[in-house]
């Protein structure tokens, strides 16, 4: 009988809260609760999706049984080839995200095949289905919404340049006249062709197939300068066997952030994504990971970028995003 009552002034209580006229407050205050916990990975998921609930990539990598990953030969220390396998800060970072596809599909076997992209190519390969997420160097733009989507950015920097110490350049304006090289299909391409027009320097700007070529085209003397994400230099400058021959400088011609690339209209695939980088930012992990490739010896010869966490991308990690800086 005890229990019988109690029921009773439970569904009694039940039934007075339902008909509260603050319980559709309660229910969005709730919801957006519980939207902003998983967003930060916070909330975790009951069970993996039922295969006939999936749509767009995950559909695609469930039916397919193997996830395709777009990375960057050279993008140290981002993405890069050690000479056994692909490995980097990004990379990391896709990998991470991976995990989290394989626990969502409930398919812990879930194959990973590597495609090797460029600047100018990985776009098409994404939107022909030739890949499914590309988390290398790729700066996140207003301009290539139009044709992809992106996560959260993982990475905040400056666009700037190196040369040869004994060049005599310092900045931009030292450039007028000369031969400067970057990589084709680039945001950078855009700011540096921009200056040009803009400032009427005259440089002669070479647009390259890939960061390799266009570090090797300023090394051998085909260029003075080359141009682009202040990283990426720093990468090359640390890799080189004489790196003090090589100053990173120039006043930043702008700001960007990178971010993982995947194909537009996908929400499920987006949520999944940029849950993995805010749980990895919030956490620390973000923090921890950068360190490991910034600041530490890195494979496959030991070096050191020695790039220091900036406040901007401490402030990043703490407030996650996915707004492009253009």
């Amino acid at each position: 009988m005890m229990v019988a009552d109690r029921r009773g002034e439970r569904s009694e209580v039940t039934l007075r809260v339902a008909q509260s006229p603050h319980m559709p407050r309660l229910l969005r205050g709730m919801q957006r609760v519980l939207l902003a916990l998983a967003a930060c990975g916070v909330v975790a998921f009951a069970g993996p999706a039922r295969a006939d609930e999936l749509t767009g990539t995950l559909r695609k990598i469930h039916d397919d049984g193997v996830v395709v990953l777009g990375v960057r030969e050279a993008s140290i220390p981002f993405s890069y080839f050690d000479g056994t396998r692909t490995v980097g800060y990004s990379q990391t970072i896709a990998l991470q995200i991976v995990d989290e596809i394989r626990k969502t599909l409930g398919m812990p076997q879930l194959r990973v095949h590597e495609v090797t992209v460029t600047s100018s190519n990985r776009t098409p390969m994404l939107m022909n289905n030739q890949i499914d997420l590309e988390c290398g160097s790729t700066t996140h733009t207003v301009e290539r919404e139009n044709v992809a989507a992106f996560s959260n950015s993982f990475f905040q920097y400056a666009v700037r340049m190196i040369t040869r110490k004994n060049s005599g350049i310092t900045d931009f304006s030292d450039l007028a006249g000369k031969p400067v090289v970057t990589t084709a299909a680039t945001s950078d391409e855009r700011l540096l062709r921009r200056l040009n027009s803009e400032k009427q320097l005259n440089m002669r700007i070479m647009s390259v197939r890939d960061h390799q070529e266009a570090f090797d085209a300023m090394k051998d003397g085909r260029a003075v300068a080359f141009v682009m994400d202040e990283p990426i230099v720093y990468g090359f400058k640390a890799t080189d066997p004489h790196p003090d021959d090589f100053i990173v400088t120039g006043t930043p011609l702008g700001y960007e952030v990178y971010a993982c690339m995947f194909r537009k209209g996908d929400e499920p695939f987006r949520a999944l994504v940029n849950r993995v980088i805010a749980r990895s930012q919030t956490s620390g992990d973000a923090e921890r990971l950068y360190r490991q490739w910034f600041t530490q010896p890195i494979p496959p010869q030991g070096i050191n970028v020695n790039y220091p966490l900036s406040e901007q991308n401490r402030a990043l990690f703490a407030h996650p995003n996915d707004r492009a800086l253009d």
